[in-house]
């Protein structure tokens, strides 16, 4: 009986330190993710193989191995970050790829530093895009600003209606404006795609509004108190998930009135159907 209950113990402790071994390993994998993420994508792709045969003889800031960009297309873009380089002093690089890579030999070709942003464009993915980003640049755009960028051009919906070519000069374009503005939290722009959430973000806070504020009281007109008790959530809604994502993007006026039209129509709505329904006259 003694043998058996240590036994037990025994196994309940082994067992109690595995399962803290796994939680431990977890959290340092994630840790290590969520620290350089950018870093662990670009790493394993652009820097997979060492083999500076592939590198053209003369300098340019853009190899299309891919063939991403039209013969045009690579000239003004190595053209505009040479200029875009003496101008500002940031270092903009464009590597495309797919089974062939000249992997590290990209680091020395380049002069690749902290103050430097190497854009990898492979198709074995489900994102073609990737970045190496120096230290110096995290000050002017953090690193959601990166991962942002690269779902919003390097998703594989945006290059199927837009193509490759149109990924990697509209990811470049983005950072050359933030650098010139000065810094960028977020990515310049505000897709149809997001919009419209932000929209049905705005009607959907406006409803719990409408809602929430319809009078319950005898003579009752408003009741603020009910608005004001559910005014985080649809204040969230409305202004963190509907006005917030469109004014950090971008100046134009129109999607932000049609998101604050939104909220009215919706909070309208829903303060008069109660109403309407009970003065209805009823059935008999």
């Amino acid at each position: 009986m003694a043998q058996s209950e240590l036994l037990t113990g025994m196994q309940s402790r082994h067992r109690f330190s595995q399962k803290w071994l796994i939680y431990l390993f977890s959290g340092l994998v994630t840790l290590s993710v969520w620290l350089n993420p950018i870093g662990l994508f670009a790493s394993s792709d652009a820097y997979a193989f060492n083999n500076p045969d592939l590198l053209p003889k003369t300098d340019t800031a853009v190899i299309d191995l891919a063939k991403f960009l039209n013969s045009d297309q690579e000239a003004t873009l190595a053209k505009d970050l040479e200029q875009f380089q003496e101008t500002t002093g940031w270092k903009l690089k464009v590597l495309t790829q797919f089974d062939r890579t000249p992997g590290t030999a990209v680091k020395d070709y380049w002069g690749l530093d902290d103050h430097s942003v190497l854009l990898v464009a492979d198709p074995r993915g489900g994102n073609i895009l990737n970045f190496s980003v120096g230290d110096d640049f995290y000050p002017l755009m953090p690193r959601v600003f990166w991962i942002e960028l690269q779902t919003r051009f390097g998703n594989q919906f945006y290059v199927r209606e837009n193509g490759e070519d149109q990924a990697i000069l509209g990811a470049i374009a983005s950072i050359k404006t933030c650098i010139v503005q000065g810094g960028c939290q977020v990515v310049p722009g505000l897709p149809r795609e997001q919009w419209i959430l932000t929209l049905i973000t705005s009607i959907l806070g406006g409803v719990i509004c409408g809602f929430a504020a319809h009078p319950r009281k005898e003579g009752q007109v408003f009741s603020w108190q009910w608005a004001l008790i559910f005014s985080p959530l649809w204040g969230i809604l409305f202004i963190a998930f509907g006005i917030g994502p469109v004014v950090t993007r971008t100046s134009d006026w129109l999607p932000l009135f049609r998101n604050v039209a939104g909220f009215l129509i919706g909070a309208l709505v829903a303060f008069l159907v109660p109403i309407l329904n009970r003065s209805s006259p009823s059935e008999t």
